[in-house]
């Protein structure tokens, strides 16, 4: 009997990601681009994009929550009341724990929450995660997000209907086209991200990915280039 993941494992094998079309603004098929399969097929370590995801999420945090200690509180330091002949148990100073408007113990404190996570573990995460939406079928590349050199938010909205009809949609795009991110600014289920800025935590939030050509050709280049330093080194 075979288990889910020696199935998984056969249908990665048995599926062709070498290649993939790239069509204009109206879907048609202009030409291909080769996926280089030291990033766009290689094994997902899921731990390792969990530990990844995690540290990014951490690092997000602003860490700006406070509370005041029994010293931080207004309010003198006499004691409440006498210490004899009330009835009552004794107590020290008004700005105590116990008592109302006095300190708060173990409250939360202004901290850092993030987390050192080496360069090639985020590379890594990020590479799985990409040959994961590769293998499903969930990458396209796009010629241009405009129309006639012109914005059109009409025109890609439809455009993303038909090839990525998903909920979430991440587009990722040079950082000087500012023509397609006109188009794609003002839609709802689109997150816009320059390509040196692609990480795991987003590839993994989003259904698909859409790739200008000229942003896969630069997130290509410029990942390439990182994985031949990190071999160097």
């Amino acid at each position: 009997m075979a288990t889910s993941t020696d199935v998984t494992a056969h249908d990665v094998s048995a599926l062709d990601v070498s290649a993939l079309d790239v069509i204009d603004a109206k879907g048609k098929k202009v030409g291909s681009v080769d996926l280089p399969a030291d990033v766009f097929d290689v094994q997902t370590n899921v731990p390792l994009i969990h530990q990844v995801v995690v540290a990014q999420r951490a690092a997000a945090r602003q860490g700006t929550h406070n509370t005041l200690r029994r010293g931080e509180v207004s309010g003198a330091g006499r004691k409440p009341f006498k210490q004899k002949g009330t009835g009552r148990a004794r107590q020290g100073s008004i700005r105590a724990p116990q008592m109302r408007g006095g300190g708060i113990v173990h409250g939360p404190h202004p901290r850092d929450y993030s987390q050192r996570t080496p360069k090639k573990m985020i590379a890594a995460a990020l590479r799985g995660a990409l040959s994961d939406r590769a293998r499903g079928d969930r990458l396209h590349v796009i010629d241009s997000l405009s129309v006639g050199n012109l914005p059109s938010t009409k025109a890609m909205a439809a455009l993303l209907l038909d090839i990525a009809p998903s909920k979430n949609v991440l587009i990722v795009l040079q950082r000087d086209d500012e023509t397609s991110y006109k188009s794609v600014r003002n839609l709802q289920t689109v997150h816009v991200l320059p390509f040196d800025q692609l990480n795991a935590y987003d590839v993994l939030i989003s259904d698909d990915i859409v790739f200008t050509k000229g942003a896969f050709e630069e997130f290509v280049a410029w990942t390439t280039k990182a994985t031949k330093e990190e071999v160097s080194a």
